[in-house]
């Protein structure tokens, strides 16, 4: 035991004769400053990525409102149209074109001449879910109100 002590005294003064020595220095500072160097490219090459990144989301945020703003435009060109006037004239006044006749219907008529009109794979969903038993619907109910999921009617 007290030999690996002396030994490992005289490796410690091995190493102290040696970073003495000024080419093990220079060897030394030459290796910290290739790593300071290296580290500094790293941080400037990390910020021009995270600048291209900012770049890149600001030019598509750009080009989202460009074309809302065309959306806009074109939808102020169609209401100066006169196809625009006409159907707001006849939506809000009651308006109609010259020789045209306006039919007046009680609402009971005109709703019972209308058609409900439910999407198939709606239908399909109901008759599924009448087909299973109640804890499975109950359950389903559940996982749909816990899990934010719209219950279509």
């Amino acid at each position: 035991m007290l030999q690996k002590i002396k030994n490992y005294l005289q490796d410690i003064d091995k190493w102290t004769e040696q970073l003495q020595d000024v080419r093990v220095l220079g060897l030394l500072v030459f290796a910290i400053v290739v790593l300071l160097i290296s580290w500094s490219g790293v941080r400037a090459i990390d910020a021009n990525y995270a600048l291209q990144k900012q770049i890149s989301t600001l030019k598509q945020q750009n080009q989202v409102q460009e074309l809302a703003n065309n959306n806009l435009k074109l939808q102020n060109q169609y209401f100066t149209t006169n196809q625009y006037l006409e159907l707001t004239a006849r939506q809000n006044f009651g308006l109609a074109m010259p020789g045209e006749k306006e039919l007046i219907m009680p609402p009971s008529v005109a709703i019972a001449n209308t058609v409900d009109y439910r999407n198939p794979e709606d239908v399909e969903a109901d008759k599924t879910a009448a087909k299973q038993p109640a804890y499975q619907r109950h359950f389903q109910a559940w996982m749909n109100f816990f899990l934010h999921r719209q219950q279509l009617q």
